[in-house]
C-alpha cells in the first residue's frame, strides 16, 4: 500500500458512511470516487490519499481511474460550472467553436478557473438536449441554440454579482 499524508482533510459523516457501506464490494471505487466527488466538486490530492488509507489501495490505482474517466476531476471547478456539449448533434452544429469561446472570453485553459473563483468551462459528451444544438449548461440552467457568439457574454452575466 502506498504511504500517503492526508493532510487535514475531514471526510463529511455522510461519505464515511458510505465508504464503509461499499469498500468491500468488488468494484466499488468508482462509485465511492462519485461520491466523494459529489461531497467536495472534485477530487483532492487529500481526499486521494485518504481514500488510499482507508480503501487500503495504492494511490496509483485511484489516479489510475481519476485521470481515465473525463468526469473526475483534480482542480476545484468554478463556483458556476459551464459545460458545453460535444455530443455529435451538438458537434455537428459547431460545438467546438462554442467551446473555444466560452474560454476565450474567460480567458480560460482547459481544466482553469476564473481568477475570482466564478467560472470552469469543461466539455462534456452529451447533455441529452440535442434539439437544442449546439448547447450549454451553467450549473443547471440550460441554454440551446447558440449559434450566435455574441449570446454568451450575455448568459455569462447573469452570474456575475
Amino acid at each position: 500500500m502506498a504511504q500517503a499524508n492526508s493532510g487535514n482533510i475531514v471526510f463529511p459523516a455522510e461519505l464515511n458512511s458510505f465508504i464503509d457501506e461499499w469498500k468491500e464490494k468488488p468494484g466499488s471505487l468508482i462509485m465511492i470516487l462519485h461520491k466523494t466527488q459529489e461531497t467536495f466538486t472534485y477530487i483532492s490530492r487529500e481526499a486521494a490519499e485518504k481514500l488510499s488509507l482507508m480503501l487500503e489501495i495504492p494511490l496509483a490505482r485511484i489516479y489510475g481511474v481519476i485521470t481515465f474517466y473525463h468526469f473526475f476531476k483534480t482542480t476545484k471547478p468554478g463556483k458556476n460550472k459551464i459545460s458545453v456539449c460535444l455530443g455529435t448533434a451538438c458537434y455537428l452544429k459547431g460545438a467546438q467553436d462554442l467551446l473555444d469561446e466560452c474560454r476565450k472570453i474567460l480567458g480560460l485553459v482547459p481544466d482553469g478557473v476564473t481568477e475570482d473563483g466564478l467560472f470552469s468551462v469543461d466539455p462534456v459528451r452529451c447533455i441529452g438536449c440535442c434539439g437544442l444544438a449546439p448547447v450549454l449548461t451553467v450549473g443547471t440552467d440550460t441554454y440551446g441554440k447558440l449559434f450566435d457568439k455574441g449570446m454568451i457574454p450575455d448568459i455569462f452575466a447573469k452570474y456575475r454579482p
